[in-house]
């Protein structure tokens, strides 16, 4: 049997602000500038499981500094495990990487990141693991904590958990796989490339059945029968023919044996992206309506009345082409800036309506983000307020809570700021 091992090499692929860990507790989101991913395997000679923390940390989140052959940056990351009330630190692991290219286009692009791997041996049971990381340069750090359920692989079967798989090669004859631990998939360019080990002590065939989700409304069910050995067996499998639109969908897997006795399952969730669109996007007919603040009622309305989703998305895509300043890179920077503003406004200005609607949110998502902010929140006999002030146009906006329940309105017009996107 041919073994599959994980590289781990600097590559291009989509990347988003977050950081996702699966577990039985579900997905967890932090404020933290990478991607993670927890995974069971059974140990080598060993009746602990062997858990492997993947770090993927993308180059427009960390700071290069200009060397002589080009631009370098490093960072240093802290993985710490501790038991499940967080009272005992049971292992850690702290190790630093850098990165030296030469193209200094490379360093600002969030389609380009560096990715690591450590791994622990954890007795069954639940444990909180933290992971930190820390810009060199910088100095900022950016962090995670995620409880996450160790598995037991001590029976006569089993299975590990579902990797998503980003690149697979085969170098001196054994394959090797890059983990996607982003887990953002383009599924009609690539399906969904899955690798995950069968444990059992006998050989023979065995059902795996994938299922996949979309609010819990099962949209695809495929069963494969496989041939697999005594002992531990490496399966590489990727899901085909998908019609999938944005957003987030759950992948199940499940393994019978020939008696239809249930070796395993698990779940594993997904974010279905499509070829230009930024990951942040997850719903097209909002992401259309967010254009709001840079495009004109015309231009929404052409791309609102074309029925066919495919002729939608390509009428989409080609507004934001024509205000693409690098059109000969696959990267859109103003594109991805647009919704990572929209995705920021919603998550600080949101109350009862979302935060890209409020005032707030649209000064935020025109102009960017203010040079400084004057809070105002307590004081006597005055309603709270901010005031935002942009240096370099001169500009101050003032936004008053009238409610006393967080709807600051703006009180200051947007004299000729309407679709002045900077």
């Amino acid at each position: 049997m041919k073994i599959i091992n994980i590289f781990l090499i600097i590559l291009f692929a989509p990347a988003i602000i977050s950081a996702q860990v699966e577990s039985s507790f579900g997905i967890e989101n932090r404020d933290a500038v990478y991607y993670q991913d927890f995974l069971n395997f059974a140990g080598e000679k060993s009746i602990q499981t062997r858990v492997d923390v993947f770090i993927q940390v993308p180059y427009n989140e960390i700071q290069f500094v200009k060397t002589e052959k080009g631009f370098a940056a490093g960072y240093s990351v802290t993985i710490s495990v501790f038991n499940e009330d967080k009272s005992t630190l049971l292992s850690e692991k702290t190790f630093n990487e850098k990165i030296e290219i030469k193209n200094f286009e490379q360093t600002i692009s969030g389609s380009n990141f560096n990715l690591s791997l450590r791994s622990f041996n954890l007795s069954s049971g639940t444990y909180l693991i933290r992971t930190e990381i820390e810009d060199k340069d910088s100095r900022k750090t950016s962090s995670s904590e995620n409880k996450f359920e160790v598995r037991d692989f001590t029976g006569s079967s089993g299975i590990s958990d579902m990797m998503l798989v980003a690149k697979k090669t085969v170098v001196d004859g054994s394959n090797k796989i890059l983990p996607n631990v982003s887990r953002n998939v383009l599924t009609k360019k690539e399906g969904i490339p899955l690798f995950f080990e069968v444990y059992k002590n006998q050989p023979g065939d065995v059902k795996i059945n994938f299922k996949i989700f979309e609010n819990e409304n099962r949209i695809y069910d495929s069963t494969e029968v496989k041939k697999i050995d005594s002992g531990t067996t490496q399966i590489f499998f990727t899901i085909k023919e998908l019609e999938l639109g944005l957003g987030n969908y759950i992948i199940q897997l499940a393994v019978v044996d020939a008696d239809d006795k249930i070796i395993g399952t698990i779940r594993k969730s997904f974010l279905s992206r499509w070829p230009g669109v930024p990951s942040s996007i997850k719903d097209l007919n909002k992401a259309i309506k967010q254009l709001v603040y840079i495009a004109t009622e015309d231009e929404i309305e052409k791309i609102e009345e074309t029925e066919n989703r495919d002729e939608k998305v390509k009428e989409y895509l080609n507004f934001w082409k024509k205000k693409d300043p690098t059109p000969q890179t696959e990267d859109n920077p103003i594109f991805d800036e647009y919704y990572r503003r929209v995705f920021y406004a919603n998550e600080k200005f949101s109350h009862y309506i979302e935060g890209w609607k409020t005032d707030r949110g649209m000064v935020f998502i025109i102009l960017g983000p203010p040079n400084n902010v004057d809070r105002h929140p307590f004081e006597f006999n005055t309603k709270p307020y901010e005031v935002w002030e942009y240096y370099d146009l001169n500009r101050q906006f003032v936004f008053v809570d009238e409610t006393g329940f967080g709807d600051y309105r703006l009180i200051t017009p947007m004299y000729g700021d309407t679709y002045r996107f900077r």
